[in-house]
């Protein structure tokens, strides 16, 4: 009713262009009013909405006891937060300017506001900020009843905005599916940028002088990169415009690889037979419903956990595992991010969400790697972190399958206790990698591998030597498999060197010798 009653005020008044300026010229005469349009002009939101806001805004402005009074809630979707903030600075200087109410301005993020107590707090202002919203999923009923109750309590003589992407937004009036309609008419929509948006803004923003053919390469890179992206569009900006004046290059774009060669980077690893077979199975089910338009597989479970010692090949075969999809078009962006509970769980309350959040939106597009995901369910005072954040990584799987894919690494056994603690955790996961702890023979293999890759002639009796080291330390506790070889081949490297400083002939040089092998 309120939006349709301010539509009919200013219907005739905005469909005039000679009245229009008179609009224009009237806000700029005003003596106690310092607002210029131009701030409005500049915001990138879409064509309706910039027309809607300054109906609101000259409502205000113009507001006395004659007129009738409206609650403005306003809702502004989109992913632009420096878009979101500018709205949101304009509505607070409009509000001191006009007293359409009184002074005072408070925020609630479900991901910080952690009590009920709390709420209510937040209600006692007459300007209120309701951001953060896929928060609110994190929190028990009686929270949600609670926020619910003192919002509907609140709906009047108050200034509530409501802020998010759309499906956040989607998803908080789901929980009462009149709200909308009632109470939050005002509708605000961020703009799209399109390419050339995007290319006009970074070239105007790229301080070194640069001539034609790389202006070309700009535009060339934002063309393959922007859509695909899921960073927010300043994030984007900045981090390219950085790289730009940082490294006076455009970014390398990272060469795409045909499957024959992933694969063939696959095979050529050391065991892993058990792996190979599975991956070779999933890209076979994977590329079926391309070969036929009657079968329809798009939304099959990629989550994956991977079970294994140290070093026996998780992160590589992620990182060919992200290859593998990107190839075959399952992500948009071919980016593997790879972090550890540390980088999930913060410190002090209402931190851990946002934090892991963060490394979520980060990763959409792409392949989340969590290392050592075990630790995510230790015991002792960090605990209800930890399930906070799991809590986000469970709704995060789900809410983003057909842009994300988690990886769950970590060693066997803990990894099994890690799964048994959060069922949420098991029924969305689709594989399950077991990796085996390499052979001997592998060992070897391996050893064998580096020396030729760097240049090295390796003589027979120094892999008996080699042999000898890896027995007497195979069965030792959290022993490193390919790790340990790593740390082998260095310290052989080391002694090799040490053993040879005297010489000159290159044959002495590349030839590591039985007594060059060394795990001190």
């Amino acid at each position: 009713m309120n939006k349709d009653y301010l539509s009919d005020v200013y219907r005739d008044f905005f469909n005039s262009p000679t009245i229009e300026k008179d609009f224009t010229e009237d806000v700029e005469k005003s003596s106690t009013i310092e607002f210029n349009l131009n701030k409005i002009d500049d915001l990138m939101l879409d064509d309706d909405s910039l027309e809607l806001l300054k109906k609101v805004i000259y409502y205000m402005k113009d507001y006395n006891k004659d007129k009738e009074y409206i609650d403005f809630h306003f809702v502004i979707e989109g992913d632009n937060k420096e878009i979101i903030s500018s709205f949101e600075n304009i509505i607070e200087e409009v509000i001191k300017d006009t007293h359409y109410v009184s002074n005072g301005k408070s925020t609630l993020s479900f991901y910080e506001v952690d009590t009920t107590d709390k709420i209510k707090d937040v209600f006692k202002n007459p300007f209120i900020v309701i951001r953060d919203i896929n928060g609110l999923s994190l929190k028990d009923e009686n929270y949600k009843k609670t926020f619910f109750h003192y919002l509907e309590e609140n709906l009047h003589h108050k200034i509530i905005l409501l802020e998010g992407i759309t499906s956040d937004i989607k998803y908080f009036f789901e929980f009462d599916n009149s709200l909308r309609e009632r109470a939050f008419p005002f509708t605000f929509s961020c703009k799209k940028l399109d390419v050339n948006d995007v290319y006009l803004d970074i070239l105007n923003r790229v301080k070194c002088s640069r001539e034609d053919s790389f202006s070309i390469e700009i535009l060339d890179y934002i063309t393959k990169t922007y859509e695909k992206s899921r960073m927010d569009y300043p994030s984007y900006r900045d981090a390219l415009c950085r790289e730009i004046e940082f490294h006076h290059r455009v970014p390398l774009l990272k060469s795409e690889k045909s499957l024959d060669e992933i694969f063939k980077e696959l095979n050529e690893l050391v065991g892993l037979d058990k792996i190979k077979k599975t991956l070779h199975e999933l890209v076979d089910y994977m590329t079926l419903s391309s070969k036929t338009d009657s079968l329809n597989l798009k939304n099959i479970n990629l989550h994956m956990v991977f079970l294994g010692n140290p070093g026996t090949g998780k992160t590589t075969v992620a990182r060919i595992v992200a290859d593998i999809l990107y190839q075959l078009k399952y992500i948009r962006e071919n980016k593997l991010i790879e972090v550890t509970s540390k980088d999930l769980v913060a410190e002090y309350v209402g931190q851990t969400a946002p934090k892991t959040m963060g490394v979520i939106e980060r990763s959409l597009g792409g392949v989340l790697f969590i290392d050592e995901a075990y630790s995510l369910a230790s015991k002792g005072n960090q605990n209800s972190y930890n399930a906070e954040a799991i809590a986000t990584l469970i709704k995060a799987m789900e809410d983003y399958r057909d842009d994300l894919v988690v990886i769950f690494a970590g060693y066997t056994k803990e990894m099994q206790d890690f799964l048994d603690s959060n069922s949420g955790i098991v029924s969305r996961i689709g594989y399950t990698l077991e990796f085996d702890d390499y052979t001997e023979d592998e060992l070897v293999e391996i050893f064998k591998g580096m020396a030729t890759k760097a240049g090295f002639i390796v003589e027979e009796d120094s892999y008996l030597r080699l042999r000898e080291i890896i027995r007497e330390n195979k069965d030792t506790k959290n022993f490193g498999n390919a790790r340990f070889i790593r740390n082998v081949f260095e310290k052989t490297i080391i002694k090799h060197a040490a053993n040879t400083r005297d010489k000159k002939r290159k044959r002495v040089l590349i030839t590591i010798k039985k007594e060059d092998i060394s795990y001190e």
